[in-house]
C-alpha cells in the first residue's frame, strides 16, 4: 500500500531547532503534513484535535517524556495502532528495551539524516 504523503506526522521535540530539522527532512522526503509538539502533554492534545498517521517523538522532554507519551499512546483506545517512532540521543540498551516493551514502532539515534528517517519511515509504514 503506498504511503499517503498528505497524512498529518506529528513530531514532538523540546528543542524547537530540533523540530525545524525534523520537518526539513520530512519535507525532503515529499511529507506535505507536519504537526509540532513541544512536549508529549501537548502532543497528546495534537492527537487528540487531529488524525495523526504518523508520531516521531524525541525521547528526553520535559515534563512528560517521549516514553510515558508512547505510554499514554498505547492505552487509547483510539491512538493505540499509531505509528510511534522514538527519536535518542542515547542507544543505550535499556532505553531500546524499554521503549519496544511499551510499544514503538521504530527507533533513530541521533544524529541522523534524511536517508536514515526515510529508512525508519518505510519499515514502520512501508517503502515511498
Amino acid at each position: 500500500m503506498a504511503v499517503d504523503m498528505n497524512m498529518n506526522i506529528l513530531i514532538v521535540d523540546d528543542y524547537k531547532t530540533m523540530l525545524r530539522i525534523i520537518e526539513n527532512l520530512l519535507k525532503q522526503l515529499g511529507f506535505k503534513n507536519v504537526l509540532q509538539a513541544t512536549d508529549g502533554a501537548a502532543a497528546l492534545k495534537v492527537l487528540q484535535e487531529n488524525t495523526v498517521g504518523l508520531v516521531i517523538s524525541d525521547w528526553n522532554m520535559q515534563p512528560m517524556t517521549g516514553l510515558q507519551l508512547l505510554k499514554e499512546v498505547r492505552v487509547d483506545d483510539k491512538l493505540k495502532t499509531m505509528p510511534f517512532i522514538m527519536i535518542t540521543a542515547e542507544s543505550k540498551t535499556e532505553n531500546v528495551v524499554a521503549a519496544k516493551a511499551a510499544g514503538v514502532n521504530n527507533y533513530i539515534v541521533k544524529p541522523f539524516n534524511a536517508e536514515t528517517l526515510k529508512t525508519k519511515i518505510s519499515a514502520v509504514l512501508g517503502a515511498f
